[in-house]
């Protein structure tokens, strides 16, 4: 799966404990109603946020994780998390930016013309 919006946050590495570190991501998606959505890299994945900064526009693949845990009082809960394996920058997308347009050889002229065809298109 994947996130693309622009970087809101970038937090620092956080060492979790002797043999987890983790670093959490802040992506705000460009939609109708802009979500503010937490990504977690972890381990040897931390190193992949150092060079992004706030406001740059970002595409990261992602796993979702889901687990389960048992409280002292034997009440199950469970847990969601947004995990990122990847993330790549995207380019910057101007005001007067449009697809290229294919090459004029890649249509072929219609020689099969006959004007005495009647014509069904309704305009």
């Amino acid at each position: 799966m994947e996130v693309t919006g622009k970087v809101k946050v970038v937090n620092p590495e956080q060492q979790v404990s002797a043999s987890f570190k983790k670093r959490e991501l802040v992506v705000t998606t460009d939609e109708q109603y802009p979500q503010h959505i937490l990504i977690e890299f972890t381990q040897d994945k931390c190193d992949l946020l150092s060079s992004y900064k706030q406001g740059e526009a970002v595409k990261v693949s992602i796993n979702l994780r889901g687990r389960e845990w048992v409280n002292p009082q034997g009440e199950t809960r469970y847990f969601n998390s947004i995990q990122g394996w990847r993330i790549e920058r995207l380019a910057p997308e101007g005001p007067g930016q449009t697809p290229p347009m294919p090459a004029a050889e890649a249509f072929a002229p219609a020689t099969n013309l006959n004007e005495d065809e009647p014509d069904d298109l309704p305009f």
